[in-house]
């Protein structure tokens, strides 16, 4: 088949043709689809971060989303917010369900669910039952560091992502391969040193830049492209435009992390 001819039947093929465009670019190709169709994902968190990942992913074409979040839509989000406007405020509606209403308008060839529910160390291991990745969308470092001990203690790999300000980060956490958030950050910061986007801002374009970067990361573990996985902390300031990746692999390698290295999961088995 020639690739003119490869080309057209993708196109007439109804259930990669809307996914042409990303098929087309060859690293990802076909197989690459293939296999976001038969991913599963749980998303916590769906604010600015969690709705920029949950419509990039959905129009990406993975199989399954469960959504999780215990908040409901306020004016203030719509800046940040990209799945949510102002009907969805009138009608006082619990973000993960507004969320997924809008999803199915998007692509109604996935499975899409919501929970309303305060992510916990009782419910969190119930919420992702299933998945093959977990996605960061939230917004304190305490659940960060719950979903990393899920991670690491069942092997499954998570993506890392937090912006404040005009300033973003973002990993990929290959549990037993790559640092876990602990081994970079091995206690929780006094809450002085956690400042929050209701205090101190957030530029709505610095939560999608975070979102690209986590997104770009899941397609490529996803799709087994662990060649091309970027796994430095990457780190940037919109406003003053700089960027910079870590190298973090030392803090694993040489480190004695009390998640990965000892099995420690303080913040699941409280």
């Amino acid at each position: 088949m020639t690739e003119s001819e490869e080309l057209l039947e993708i196109e007439r093929d109804p259930e990669l043709s809307r996914y042409s465009r990303q098929i087309f670019f060859e690293p990802f190709g076909r197989e690459g689809q293939r296999k976001l169709f038969k991913s599963r994902l749980t998303l916590i968190g769906c604010g600015g971060l969690g709705t920029a990942l949950a419509s990039m992913l959905s129009r990406a074409g993975v199989g399954f989303l469960r959504i999780v979040d215990r908040d409901f839509i306020e004016l203030n989000n719509l800046h940040r917010q990209g799945l949510y406007d102002e009907d969805d405020v009138a009608a006082d509606l619990p973000k993960a369900k507004a969320a997924c209403r809008k999803i199915r308008r998007i692509n109604s060839t996935i499975k899409v669910e919501a929970f309303v529910a305060d992510v916990n160390h009782r419910n969190i291991e119930k919420l992702a039952e299933g998945s093959d990745l977990l996605l960061d969308g939230t917004d304190n470092v305490e659940t960060r560091f719950l979903i990393n001990d899920l991670a690491v203690k069942t092997n499954r790999p998570w993506v890392y992502g937090a912006c404040i300000r005009a300033a973003g980060m973002s990993m990929p956490i290959l549990p037993h391969d790559t640092p876990c958030l602990r081994c970079i950050f091995e206690q929780l910061p006094p809450p002085e040193m956690t400042p929050k986007c209701a205090t101190v801002g957030v530029l709505g374009p610095v939560v999608n830049m975070v979102a690209s970067h986590q997104a770009l990361e899941v397609i490529k573990i996803l799709t087994g492209r662990f060649d091309v996985l970027n796994r430095n902390l990457v780190r940037f300031d919109a406003w003053n435009g700089t960027y910079s990746q870590h190298k973090m692999q030392k803090a694993y390698d040489e480190g004695n992390c009390p998640c990965c290295k000892q099995g420690i999961y303080q913040y699941l088995e409280r």
